[in-house]
């Protein structure tokens, strides 16, 4: 089987070549490209593309794979929102993702920039280094005692609510499946209104979909506490970024921590140190001493990427053994 990897970095490309190596009937050709409507010929004469949460999956893109004869799509993460499903379903192409490669790093991440924002260390760094060692402007609060709001209980959600449970923090969650494990520990289900109402940090953890599209908006932003953190370690677009502005401009939204943004297919992954950056939403967050953005580094540990190649050519192993019928139609419809 001869793979297209997309969007592929030397570090994507190390651990997956350790991976492979027992699977010596994949091959894999590496792209640093994203897929997209003007890379997709570069799929051509492959039975497979493994992709990354930027690439470019749409009903046109999987019509050109479908007429390659691509047999399958091996997503290197766990969301699927830039996929097409209902094309990829129509062409008979399975798509597979990597739902559990190490739910704890993401959560870390989001703790990590909670007690960046809350204890004001990215603007410490700076000053130390320039020798200013006075504290006035960097004073935090305790975690012990506060409210956390956890949107989305999967596995990502359910390691941040352990994490902020350790800190001595009253969790409040919201999932359209409660998880009962985690009321054992303490965590509270509660509705978004209440948890809006109650929160002193809100944590999305949650998938991206046309429910939470835009979640943190307007609205929602007016529901919550003056002063609230906000941290997005999941989707960009779960956040609308200019009302986000305007709720950190009135003091509603008093800290902001974000691992995604909505446009971030356009700069993220990328050295863009010596280009301007053409968004100016991006660049007016940037201004804020109250927002902390990385990224999309949440899932970056060595854990996680052992796990993601590893699940990638476990996935990629299982289309030969799709059964029979499922081959025919593949055959019949390429």
């Amino acid at each position: 089987m001869k793979v297209a990897v997309f969007s592929c970095k030397p570090y994507d490309k190390r651990t997956l070549e350790a991976a492979s190596e027992t699977a010596a009937d994949i091959e894999l050709v590496y792209f640093e490209s994203r897929l997209s409507p003007e890379t997709v010929s570069l799929a051509k004469g492959y039975d497979a593309v493994s992709c990354f949460v930027n690439d470019d999956l749409s009903r046109p893109v999987l019509e050109q794979l479908a007429s390659f004869g691509i047999k399958a799509i091996a997503m290197r993460c766990a969301g699927y929102n830039n996929v097409d499903l209902y094309c990829a379903k129509a062409y008979a192409i399975p798509v597979f993702h990597v739902p559990d490669y190490s739910p704890t790093s993401v959560a870390e991440h989001a703790v990590a920039l909670i007690m960046a924002l809350n204890r004001k260390t990215h603007r410490a760094y700076h000053r130390v280094k320039e020798g200013n060692f006075a504290l006035e402007g960097l004073m935090g609060f305790n975690l012990e005692g506060k409210t956390v709001g956890c949107i989305g209980t999967g596995r990502i959600g359910q390691a941040f609510c352990r994490i902020m449970n350790g800190f001595g923090c009253r969790v409040l969650c919201y999932d359209l499946a409660p998880n009962e494990p985690l009321v054992s520990q303490g965590a509270e289900y509660v509705d978004l209104e209440t948890l809006y109402a109650e929160s002193d940090i809100i944590s999305l953890h949650c998938p991206l979909n046309a429910s939470t599209h835009h979640l943190i908006n307007q609205s929602s932003i007016g529901k919550m506490k003056k002063g609230v953190m906000i941290i997005n370690t999941s989707r960009g677009a779960l956040v609308n970024a200019q009302e986000a502005i305007d709720g950190l401009y009135s003091g509603k939204i008093g800290y902001l921590g974000l691992d995604v943004y909505e446009q971030e297919g356009k700069i993220f992954f990328e050295d863009m140190s010596d280009h301007i950056i053409y968004d100016s939403v991006f660049q007016l967050l940037l201004t804020f001493p109250n927002v902390v953005v990385t990224g999309h580094q949440g899932y970056f540990t060595d854990i996680a990427l052992h796990h993601i190649a590893d699940t990638t050519l476990a996935n990629l192993n299982q289309l030969k053994s799709l059964p029979e019928d499922y081959q025919r139609e593949l055959t019949a419809i390429h």
